[in-house]
């Protein structure tokens, strides 16, 4: 790993960069935080250990600017400061620190908080690869624009506010909601199995195609299950795969691929099934025109016991504001991408 080293104590750089580099890792060094800011923007670091009292910019400073500035994935940052107090500590992390270090370091205790950094950084990396993957399949499908996007960003809403609402009665972990935005995108990533014949068709399908599409929730959940037989705990994959294989289970029984009803069909495909459902509805597809919000809102609402949990479209309707806020955010993103792709086409 690249990680950025800011000291400027000559004697305390040196010390600091020979640890880090008899660790394994790539060094760079800065001796202020304007160079700092530079190297940062120059090339990719995932993470940068500073000294707090620096002229110029502190290490507080330097942490201020790092989190406020548009930087390619999260920096863990570290400060090394010459005392711990607990005021200093509370400065330090409202400031966007994510660790601390003690002067003069020990190079066991670096070596231990580095890779706690390291391990925090893998998240992001694991979020997107799972993202990648779920990409894979959307393209696929030409038609689908940033459903993705949108399924994730509505299943994190109503995620926390499940997480609020009615947390005693299922027992959530800590994750949960987290997990929850970070595997809905996998929702269909069985379709890779799907011929283009179906997948692709522009028009309804016949009831033989439609079984044939209905099969991309086993195709899914046999991918996401071999995995799991690798990493059995790994609770994302578990989750990922009740995702792909739930989703379409309805919550009186009639749903597929295994007739699954009420509190059978884990939590997490039950809130993957309102938001996937409310983007289909309201997307234009080649066989239908996208449908109104109040429309889309309507069917949910109808089917609420029957297709839906009803605690889960409760949620949905309670956080109407926030699913329109993303709906035209991710809209307008969408438009200006078309618009650019367009442009760049005519100007070939």
């Amino acid at each position: 790993m690249r990680i950025l080293a800011v000291d400027d104590d000559d004697i305390a750089l040196d010390m600091l960069t020979m640890a880090l580099g008899e660790a394994g890792h790539e060094v760079t060094t800065a001796r202020d935080g304007e160079q700092a800011l530079h190297a940062l923007r120059e090339e990719q670091h995932r993470m940068v250990i500073t000294d707090w009292k620096m002229p110029n910019m502190t290490g507080l400073d330097l942490c201020r600017a790092i989190r406020a500035d548009e930087l390619a994935g999260y920096v863990y940052i570290i400060i090394v400061t010459s005392c711990n107090s607990p005021e200093e500590i509370v400065a330090g992390m409202s400031a966007g620190a994510d660790d601390f270090m003690t002067k003069p370091f020990n190079p066991d205790e670096l070596a231990v908080r580095v890779r706690a950094g390291e391990r925090i950084l893998s998240l992001e990396t694991r979020d997107m690869v799972l993202f990648s993957l779920a990409k894979l399949a959307e393209s696929r499908d030409p038609d689908t624009g940033r459903h993705l996007e949108r399924v994730q960003e509505y299943c994190g809403i109503i995620a926390r506010r499940v997480n609020k609402k009615i947390e005693s009665q299922e027992g959530f972990e800590p994750s949960f909601v987290r997990m929850v935005f970070q595997t809905s995108p996998l929702h269909d990533i069985g379709k890779i199995g799907i011929p283009d014949t179906v997948l692709l068709k522009p028009g309804r399908l016949s009831d033989r195609e439609f079984e044939i599409m209905k099969t991309h929730t086993v195709v899914g959940a046999s991918t996401l299950n071999a995995a799991l037989k690798q990493f059995p705990n790994a609770a994302f994959l578990r989750m990922a795969r009740d995702i792909a294989l739930g989703h379409h289970e309805r919550f009186d029984g009639t749903g597929y691929p295994l007739g699954l009803s009420g509190r059978n069909i884990p939590l997490a495909a039950r809130i993957v099934a309102v938001a996937d459902v409310y983007d289909a509805l309201t997307s234009k597809r080649v066989y239908k025109n996208a449908f109104a919000h109040d429309v889309a809102r309507s069917i949910i609402l109808e089917e609420s016991g029957s297709h839906f949990d009803p605690e889960l479209v409760q949620i949905f309707a309670d956080a109407e504001e926030e699913i329109l806020d993303v709906r035209k955010r991710l809209s307008e993103t969408e438009q200006a991408e078309t618009t650019v792709a367009m442009g760049a086409v005519a100007g070939k």
